[in-house]
């Protein structure tokens, strides 16, 4: 599969930026352009993603094949890579199955776990978002108003209408593939494997009020990702990269400038 991806700029290591569940390369256009600055960067929307192409199968090992695909038809042999949440697992799983692509590695509010079903309520959004009626929206103020007593978090509800669209028709609808997630939201929730573990760099970012990285994972972790270190940006969740956006960024280039 050929994914939709934006070059940011052509100079410098490059960097790859994997967003999450729900999100699209546009979430994390700030931190693009402020990394280069220093790195030639790509953003890239997942496959069922952003303006990436449909597909009925979506699991880690397809994910990290799309990527890797991705490298193969831009050139490029290895590469720095940061991914959130679910970006995150499509990084690691890169890093476990393909280690020669990736030199350092930043997974940002995510761990190498399977996480329980009723984590986050991800699945209360999905049946929201399926159950919304496009044929009696007529305005994007409309569908924030069906989705809010199912979404009550402004912030979330906000951020899962950036997927919504208006077509040549003047009707609504999701450019993401909900069915297809709905459907392997299950694959999503495992973790990444491999049967080597990553022994390159490789930083995980979590926020303080965030349940996705706990202290109980730093042995799953290490076993992964031996050469790894975790940093906490406090006051931020789970978009940490949202709510702190400068400490985000310190933290980040302070690890890819390393030696």
């Amino acid at each position: 599969m050929q994914l939709n991806y934006r070059q940011y700029s052509d100079s410098g290591k490059p960097l790859l930026i994997l967003h999450g569940l729900f999100g699209s390369l546009g979430n994390w256009g700030w931190h693009s352009k402020q990394f280069a600055e220093h790195y030639a960067v790509y953003g890239v929307d997942l496959r069922n993603h952003g303006e990436s192409p449909h597909a009925d199968a979506m699991d880690y090992t397809s994910m990290a094949d799309d990527v890797k695909q991705l490298m193969t038809s831009l050139g490029i042999n290895s590469c720095f890579c940061i991914g959130h949440s679910m970006g995150g697992k499509v990084a690691m799983q890169l890093a476990l199955t393909q280690p020669q692509l990736i030199e350092k590695l930043i997974v940002v509010d995510i761990a190498p776990v399977t996480y329980p079903a009723r984590a986050e309520g991800h699945k209360q959004m999905l049946a929201a978002m399926a159950a919304l009626d496009f044929d009696a929206i007529h305005s994007r103020s409309e569908a924030e108003a069906r989705l809010a007593p199912f979404i009550p978090d402004e912030a979330t509800r906000k951020f899962i209408l950036t997927n919504l669209q208006r077509g040549d028709s003047g009707k609504y609808h999701w450019c993401l593939n909900l069915p297809a997630i709905e459907a392997h939201y299950d694959a999503l929730r495992v973790k990444p494997s491999g049967t080597l573990a990553f022994t390159k760099p490789t930083l995980f970012v979590k926020g303080s009020e965030s349940k996705y990285i706990r202290g109980e994972n730093e042995a799953e972790i290490l076993e992964l990702f031996p050469n790894a270190s975790v940093k906490t940006i406090m006051q931020a969740g789970h978009w940490l990269h949202a709510d702190k956006p400068q400490a985000f960024k310190k933290i980040a280039l302070d690890f890819l400038w390393m030696k």
